[in-house]
């Protein structure tokens, strides 16, 4: 693989809830509270490819210029998702990346 686009924006992926008990077992990839991911614009190695696919939309809001407090975001570049399966509560936090 040869990247040859400069990224501008890095994104942490962390777990902040598993389940209603916090137990890894809940999770079908056995994610557990406090698991962090980090990437710019590919699926991080270990993530859910299917929550990867919901939060790729945010992830491309922030990149254009967009606003996630517009869709109940903490912050402009912050908020917080449910997975597909309804058992994983995940924080996304973008950060403008120096030249």
């Amino acid at each position: 693989m040869k990247r040859w686009y400069h990224e501008d924006w890095r994104f942490r992926i962390e777990v902040v809830r598993v389940g209603k008990e916090n137990k890894a077992e809940e999770c079908r990839l056995g994610l557990e509270p406090g698991d962090i991911f980090e990437c710019t614009y590919e699926t991080p190695a270990g993530f859910c490819p299917t929550s990867f696919i919901k939060i790729f939309p945010s992830m491309e809001i922030v990149r254009c210029g967009g606003d996630l407090r517009n869709l109940g975001g903490k912050g402009p570049c912050e908020t917080t998702f449910v997975c597909p399966d309804g058992v994983v509560l995940f924080r996304l936090t973008g950060e403008q990346m120096p030249e």
